[in-house]
C-alpha cells in the first residue's frame, strides 16, 4: 500500500469493539443518573439490543440547567472574546473530525444510516462547527443615527441558557448544528437527544471538554420526551429552546413554553415537500435520478425529503416510468458495508408507521405502481421504496408526513395548478422546481409557501443549496430561523443602549 493511501475501515470489526457510555454529561463530567428507570436502544438492521440508557428526568435536567446557568453567569465562556471562543470551537471541530469514525458508527448502529452516509455526515458536522467559529465575530453591533448629544447603540448579547431537543434521523449532525451556533455567540447549552439515537450525542460532551470548552457550558442528558424533554421545555431557567422533530411535538413545546417562562422557540417540524417538474425539462433521466435520490436518501427519513412529485401531465407517464425503474433497482444492505446506500428505517415504531400509511394509501384509492414494502423473513426494519400514483390531495399520504421512502405522484396541467397543489398542505418547509424557464422559476419561488425553494435550472444541477444559508419554515413546519448568520443571530437578544453626552 502506498504510504499516502488510507487503509479501508473494517466497520464490522469496529462495531464489535465499540463500547457505550450511557451516562449523562453534566458540568464537565459523566454522572450516574438518579433514576433506576431505563429505556433500550436497538440496532434496526438486525433488532439486536445495543444498550439500556437511563430515563433521565427532572433531577438531571435541573442539574444540567443549573450547571449551564452557573457557567454563563461566571462568564467562563460568554465573556470570552468572539475570537477566543472561535479558537476553542476550532479545537472542537478537530476533535469531532478525529473521532468521526466512532461518531458515524454510533449513528449507524443506533438508527441504521448507512456508514457510507454517516461518515461524510461527521466531516460535514466538523465543518459546520468551523463555519460557526469563523462567523462568531461577524454579528456586528450597530450605532444608530441620533442627535449629537447621545450615542445610541444596538447590541447583540447571548440569550443565556439554550435548550436543544434533537431527532433521531441525523443524530450527531443535527445535535452539532444546534450546539455550534449557540456556543459561537456565547450561550451555554443543555441538549436532550432522541431516545432512539442518543449515543453519538452523549459522546460530544467528552469531545467538547477535550477541546477546552469549560465545564457546564455544554451538557447532554438522555431521556424520554415525556420526562427529560418536557422538563427541559418547561424549565423556568431556559431562555431559548431549539427543536427539530414532528409538528405534533412542536405544538406541545409551544404550550410548555407558554405555561412556563415564555422561552423563545426555534422549531423545525414536519414537511411534505413538493418536487415540481415541468415539461420543458429535456433530460428526464437526470430528473428521475434526483427525484428518487430525494425520497430514498436516509430511507426517506429527512424532513425536507421530496415526498410529493408534481408532474406536468404531458410528461407524467414518461417520468413516472423512469422513477419506478430507478427506485425498483435500489437494494437494501447491511449499513456497515460501505457499498450500502439504502438502510433500514430507524425503529420498529417507524416501520409500523410507514406500514400504516401504505395501507391507508391503498384503502383511499391510490395506486401503488411500485409497492415496495418490508423485506421478507426478517425482524429488521427495512422498507423498500414505494411509489403511489392516482393520489388525491385530500388523502393521508398526500397530507401527512410519512418519514419513509414513500413517494406520492400528482399530475398538473398548468403553473397555477402546480402552485395550488404545492401549497395544499399544512406544511411549508422546502420545495424543488424543475424548469428551464427563468421567469417561471422566479414566479414559483415567490408563490410556493416554503422556507427553502431549490431551482433546478439544468438537469441534475441545482442552483441553490438550501443547507448553505438561513431559512425560516412556513405554516406548521415550524418557526424561527436556522442556518447562516441569521440563524446565529436568532441565538442572541437585541439590547438598545443610550449614552447621553
Amino acid at each position: 500500500m502506498n504510504s499516502l493511501e488510507v487503509a479501508p475501515v473494517n466497520w464490522k470489526s469496529k462495531a464489535q469493539e465499540i463500547s457505550f457510555d450511557v451516562r449523562p454529561w453534566i458540568n464537565g463530567r459523566r454522572i450516574d443518573a438518579s433514576t433506576s428507570e431505563h429505556f433500550a436502544t436497538f440496532n434496526p438492521a438486525n433488532a439486536v439490543r445495543l444498550a439500556d440508557l437511563p430515563a433521565c428526568g427532572t433531577t438531571e435536567i435541573n442539574a444540567a440547567v443549573s450547571a449551564a446557568r452557573a457557567a454563563f453567569e461566571r462568564g467562563v465562556w460568554a465573556n470570552l472574546s468572539p475570537r477566543a471562543r472561535a479558537r476553542i470551537l476550532m479545537n472542537f471541530a478537530d476533535a469531532i473530525e478525529r473521532n468521526a469514525d466512532e461518531l458515524a458508527l454510533l449513528d449507524t448502529l443506533e438508527m441504521g444510516m448507512p456508514i457510507s452516509s454517516a461518515a461524510p455526515d461527521m466531516r460535514a458536522a466538523a465543518d459546520a462547527v468551523r463555519v460557526a467559529a469563523e462567523a462568531s465575530d461577524k454579528l456586528l453591533d450597530q450605532v444608530i443615527p441620533n442627535d449629537p448629544s447621545t450615542l445610541l447603540l444596538n447590541l447583540r448579547e447571548p440569550v443565556g441558557v439554550v435548550g436543544a431537543i434533537t431527532p433521531w434521523n441525523f443524530p450527531a449532525y443535527i445535535g452539532i448544528t444546534k450546539i455550534a451556533p449557540a456556543l459561537a455567540v456565547g450561550n451555554s447549552v443543555v441538549l436532550k437527544p432522541s431516545e432512539i439515537a442518543s449515543l453519538s450525542c452523549l459522546r460530544l460532551g467528552e469531545l467538547a471538554a477535550e477541546a477546552g470548552i469549560p465545564d457546564g457550558v455544554l451538557n447532554i442528558v438522555p431521556g424520554l420526551g415525556a420526562g427529560a424533554g418536557a422538563s427541559l421545555a418547561s424549565h423556568m431557567d431556559v431562555d431559548l429552546l431549539t427543536f427539530t422533530g414532528s409538528t405534533a411535538t412542536g405544538k406541545r413545546l409551544i404550550e410548555l413554553s407558554g405555561q412556563s417562562n415564555m422561552k423563545r422557540l426555534i422549531l423545525e417540524c414536519g414537511g411534505k415537500s413538493p418536487q415540481i417538474v415541468f415539461a420543458d425539462m429535456e433530460d428526464l433521466d437526470a430528473v428521475a435520478e434526483a427525484v428518487v435520490g430525494s425520497i430514498t436518501f436516509n430511507s426517506g427519513q429527512v424532513c425536507v425529503a421530496g415526498s410529493r412529485l408534481l408532474v406536468e401531465r404531458s410528461i407524467h407517464d414518461l417520468l413516472v416510468e423512469r422513477v419506478v425503474t430507478l427506485a425498483s433497482q435500489i437494494e437494501a444492505g447491511n449499513p456497515l458495508d460501505e457499498t450500502t446506500n439504502f438502510g433500514p428505517l430507524a425503529s420498529r415504531e417507524q416501520h409500523d408507521r410507514v406500514r400504516r400509511y401504505f395501507a391507508a394509501g391503498r384503502d383511499q384509492g391510490a395506486v401503488a405502481v411500485l409497492p415496495g414494502g418490508p423485506t421478507e423473513g426478517s425482524d429488521a426494519c427495512y422498507w423498500m421504496p414505494t411509489v403511489f400514483t392516482n393520489v388525491g390531495s385530500d388523502m393521508q399520504i398526500a397530507q401527512e408526513e410519512i418519514f419513509g421512502p414513500v413517494l406520492s405522484v400528482f399530475a398538473f396541467d398548468d403553473e397555477i395548478e402546480a402552485v395550488r397543489l404545492a401549497n395544499s398542505t399544512i406544511y411549508g418547509l422546502a420545495a424543488s422546481v424543475w424548469t428551464r424557464d427563468l421567469g417561471r422559476s422566479l414566479r414559483l419561488a415567490r408563490a410556493i409557501k416554503a422556507g427553502s425553494v431549490t431551482i433546478a435550472g439544468r438537469p441534475g444541477e441545482t442552483t441553490h443549496d438550501a443547507t448553505a444559508g438561513a431559512f425560516e419554515p412556513h405554516g406548521q413546519s415550524g418557526m424561527g430561523i436556522e442556518g447562516g448568520l441569521d440563524g446565529m443571530r436568532a441565538m442572541t437578544r437585541l439590547k438598545s443602549v443610550s449614552l447621553a453626552g
